[in-house]
């Protein structure tokens, strides 16, 4: 399983302590969650803020850019320093191209999917992604409650995966915590973002070892 911490629920004035928390805890990704105040109802990390963090740490980002036109900055949040970046299926009117454009710049580029959206809107485009990353929360903030229905899709994201023989990676973004990642890993997923279970936690270092931990010993 690999674990990206969400900066989002860091404290957004000491980044700099975040980062270094989340490579203490061995976390494989930093998660960096883009939003333009209009696809969701939130202002957060720019380009400015992608381009620090990118200069601050080897750890890769993972940028996902919940905003209503994301070919506008495409370029300028690759150039800044993603490594993986996803866009959002209900904001992309050109997918395809997208797609395109963020392998171009040598990122690995994937589609995230808002919760009442079907994973079976994917089944064409599913072989040109990297990745795909299912909301299990609304997006928009952070500290919500983990959606059930999440892990249907998922188990149904894996079979078409597996029925295609594709090397597409499954991710899971909102409320993803201890007591349900275990549920997460069972249900296929690969790759989990988890905020407030790390950083509202007493111990976040810790926090991300026992995610790993616990989503690794449903694989076993």
């Amino acid at each position: 399983m690999l674990i990206a911490p969400s900066i989002l629920a860091a404290d957004l004035a000491d980044l700099e302590s975040a980062v270094e928390i989340c490579e203490r805890g061995g976390a494989d990704f930093l998660h960096v969650d883009v939003m333009d105040g209009h696809f969701v109802p939130n202002l957060t990390i720019g380009i400015p803020v992608i381009e620090a963090l990118a200069r601050r740490t080897d750890l890769p980002l993972d940028v996902h850019l919940m905003v209503s036109n994301p070919g506008h900055l495409l370029d300028r949040y690759l150039e800044a320093g993603s490594s993986w970046l996803s866009v959002h299926w209900e904001a992309a009117a050109h997918l395809d191209r997208l797609l395109t454009r963020i392998r171009e710049k040598g990122a690995r580029a994937g589609v995230a999917l808002n919760p009442a959206t079907p994973i079976e809107v994917l089944d064409d485009i599913l072989p040109a992604l990297d990745f795909v990353l299912i909301m299990s929360v609304n997006p928009g903030f952070a500290g919500q409650s983990f959606l059930p229905y999440a892990l249907a899709k998922a188990r149904r994201l894996q079979a078409k995966v597996q029925e295609r023989n594709l090397e597409v990676t499954i991710a899971m973004d909102g409320g993803v915590d201890l007591d349900n990642i275990s549920r997460v890993a069972a249900a296929g997923v690969d790759f989990c973002v988890a905020g407030s279970a790390v950083f509202g936690s007493k111990d976040p270092a810790a926090t991300i070892a026992a995610l790993r931990s616990r989503a690794e010993s449903e694989a076993t």
